[in-house]
């Protein structure tokens, strides 16, 4: 079930994320407070979203780094793009997992905990 984020869906994410919060969806300020909520559910085994947060982890390690896949200094323009690129990629995936996390909360909001018994 886990699906991992593709580059063009993060991207995708992201902006529909913009629009959501002008439209009635969750804030942004609400995808931010819901993100330590994300990170425990995952790390207590509850949520799924182990693989996605990883990359995320990757990514913001990446981004705040000294060492690039293509440096800045002689690189210029395209030292400064793939960091562009990574931190678009993260908001995305961020906003992204944050609104399919909410959706999960609200489901299991719904749910009344127990087992079957036979």
């Amino acid at each position: 079930m886990a699906k991992t984020l593709k580059r063009s869906a993060a991207f995708t994410a992201l902006a529909r994320a913009l629009a959501a919060g002008a439209r009635g969806g969750p804030t942004l300020g609400a995808r931010l407070a819901a993100l330590p909520r994300m990170i425990r559910a995952t790390a207590r085994g509850e949520y799924d979203g182990g693989l996605r947060l990883a990359l995320m982890t990757a990514a913001t390690a990446y981004i705040v780094s000294p060492v690039d896949l293509l440096p800045e200094i002689p690189l210029a323009i395209f030292g400064l793009a793939d960091d562009a690129v990574m931190v678009t990629w993260l908001a995305g995936s961020v906003l992204a997992e944050t609104e399919r996390f909410l959706e999960w909360e609200a489901r299991r909001s719904q749910t009344i905990p127990g087992r079957v018994v036979p």
